[in-house]
């Protein structure tokens, strides 16, 4: 009789280890997309087109990484010294900035998209003409601040803003691609 308990303990023993090693390896299996998400990587490609009368005349390219929920940025300019009182000086930045930050992409429905914040600041010194008699530099500048969903792989339009002074025109797109 003893030896009967023991075998059937021991089979019982190894029935609950098997058991227990199923329940683990469905769990290891349920955070396996969890840890996908979180190594997700993206990279996006900006273009900056300038358009005189809707006729492309300049094009700039800016391209960066991101991981999901980060903010990312660009920057590329001159830091320009302004003189506000006397013998004070501060430094403005004129040229191109893109900061952006891509939402968790699970937390949208699925269908290839991702949900994009992009702040960018296109700003640049007026020519003479438009500046006037001052000696102090006219900088003109440019916003565009969306938060909207792009498909991958397809270049989006995110904003486009008109120069004031003249026919041009500036129009931002992105195009998001998943690394892994």
């Amino acid at each position: 009789m003893f030896r009967k308990t023991v075998i059937a303990a021991t089979l019982m023993a190894a029935v609950f280890a098997l058991a227990g090693a199923r329940l683990s390896a469905q769990a290891d299996s349920a955070k396996a997309p969890d840890a996908e998400k979180a190594l997700s990587s993206y990279r996006l490609d900006y273009t900056l087109s300038e358009l005189d009368d809707g006729k492309k005349i300049n094009t700039r390219q800016y391209s960066m990484h991101s991981r999901p929920n980060d903010w990312n940025e660009i920057k590329i300019g001159t830091r320009v010294p302004v003189e506000p009182k006397a013998g004070e000086f501060q430094y403005l930045d004129v040229g191109m900035n893109i900061r952006c930050r891509l939402d968790d992409p699970g937390n949208l429905a699925a269908g290839g998209n991702v949900a994009l914040n992009v702040q960018s600041d296109l700003s640049n010194f007026a020519i003479p003409e438009q500046q006037g008699q001052t000696m102090r530099p006219a900088i003109r500048q440019m916003k565009i601040q969306a938060s909207t969903v792009v498909p991958l792989n397809k270049p989006t339009v995110v904003g486009v803003v008109d120069d004031p002074n003249s026919k041009h025109q500036y129009q931002l797109e992105v195009t998001v691609t998943k690394l892994r």
